[in-house]
């Protein structure tokens, strides 16, 4: 079965917690701190591989979680570093992140591997902490937490040149012709419901690889019938073969180049923009000579005639292909400052908020803000000294006065993250 999209949840490692512990050796007096820092939590990576053509193995498995890594110890021993989880995915995969749909990399070539979800570093220990007015510090980091997104994976072929046109006009004929691919060939409508790829070579020695994708139509960019299921792959190719029916199946041929052609540009991606070879179908049938002609009129562009069933006009389309193809570059999916152009610049004025209060009830508050969560969840609590550490972070953020203007009264609860404590003016 051909799958070509596939949705699943990836989770890192949290980092390891680092030690709280203090030298005790014989002839050692005050050894002082040696807490080991711990160690880092796995990522998870997704890498292009040629032994994988779908996306299939992905409707049953869609949760990959990395280990956590190891805690820190004693005599500064750091933790262990968790191994890394490497996914393996067709090659021509794209990583889009969910939310935001935010693009993470194109797995174009093989071995090339993206990066969903970046481990936790470890925490650090309290030998870390020492310095001369704190000799004996009590005070130890918690892992970095892991990551946990949402990712969204679409196979987008790896073909140079793609066939396009209305429903049964002959393109899986004319690959079945030119290739040994063997595509599902019949006298109704979309007879072709997934992308076939097929390795044309040429009589001048030159080969590249063809893909027939399913067939359009008006409103295709929108999701009617195949269109947005598959019109991805042909996103791709440096050169489109538009076939166009000059059968006897009653179609107008101008009205359907001119459907086509506003489908692609539609879509995006710049397909209008790629080189077009015009190709005119089904020429053993009667009368097709004649609407050839007309058609040459109405575009004014050259038409290469085709029948597939005597193979006439094949050779002068794959010199066509070819030519093209030896001028015409790769066209990237994403530009190369698409990255860079996912970032908010924030001036001074504008500058993210650390924290943000939500009133729950009468009594009840809560802190938000992923700046403030993280430093909480990576702060060691357990000990006076890192508590203290977390109720100055609050007083240095003016946290406390933030909630005396939103109007907190003495002993309401204020909540922060799974921790809570009760709220003094």
């Amino acid at each position: 079965m051909f799958i070509d999209r596939a949705v699943v949840e990836v989770r890192s490692g949290k980092g390891g917690d680092g030690a709280i512990s203090f030298l005790h050796a014989k002839y050692v007096p005050n050894g002082g701190p040696d807490g080991g820092n711990g160690g880092r939590g796995a990522s998870i990576y997704f890498r292009a591989s040629r032994t994988i053509t779908t996306l299939l193995n992905f409707r049953h498995s869609k949760t990959f979680i990395g280990q956590d890594g190891g805690k820190g110890d004693i005599k500064n021993q750091y933790g262990k570093y968790a191994e890394d989880v490497y996914i393996d995915v067709p090659i021509g995969t794209v990583i889009f992140e969910e939310e935001g749909h935010k693009f993470l990399g194109d797995l174009n070539e093989e071995g090339k591997v993206v990066c969903a979800a970046k481990g936790g570093r470890g925490g650090r220990g309290n030998s870390m902490f020492k310095s001369p007015t704190n000799r004996a510090p009590k005070i130890a980091e918690n892992g970095e937490p892991g990551e946990i997104k949402r990712i969204i994976l679409e196979l987008k072929l790896l073909a140079d040149v793609g066939l396009v046109g209305y429903p049964s006009v002959g393109k899986s004929t004319f690959l079945s012709v030119v290739s040994a691919a063997k595509p599902e060939i019949a006298d109704y409508p979309f007879t072709t419901i997934v992308p076939n790829l097929g390795v044309v070579k040429v009589k001048n020695g030159s080969s590249f690889v063809m893909a027939d994708l399913p067939g359009l139509i008006e409103g295709a960019h929108l999701g009617k019938g195949l269109g947005l299921q598959f019109l991805r792959h042909i996103e791709r190719c440096r050169v489109i073969i538009h076939i166009i029916d000059l059968g006897e199946s009653g179609r107008d041929p101008y009205n359907d180049y001119l459907v086509i052609n506003d489908e692609l540009k539609n879509y995006g991606f710049g397909l209008e923009k790629r080189p077009m070879i015009l190709v005119a179908s089904k020429m053993d049938e009667e009368g097709a000579k004649e609407r050839l002609e007309v058609l040459k009129k109405q575009i004014n562009k050259e038409i290469y005639p085709l029948s597939s069933l005597l193979e006439e006009g094949v050779d002068a389309i794959l010199y066509e292909c070819a030519k093209l193809l030896e001028t015409t570059p790769i066209f990237p999916l994403y530009s190369e400052d698409s990255e860079e152009l996912e970032h908010k610049v924030y001036s001074l004025e504008e500058e993210e908020k650390e924290f943000e209060i939500r009133r729950l009830d009468a009594h009840t508050w809560r802190i938000l803000g992923d700046k403030i969560i993280k430093f909480y969840r990576m702060t060691n609590i357990s000990t006076d000294e890192g508590m203290m550490i977390l109720m100055n972070r609050i007083r240095k953020l003016k946290i406390d006065d933030e909630l005396e203007k939103l109007g907190a009264t003495d002993g309401d609860t204020v909540i922060l993250d799974d921790f809570s404590f009760e709220y003094v003016r």
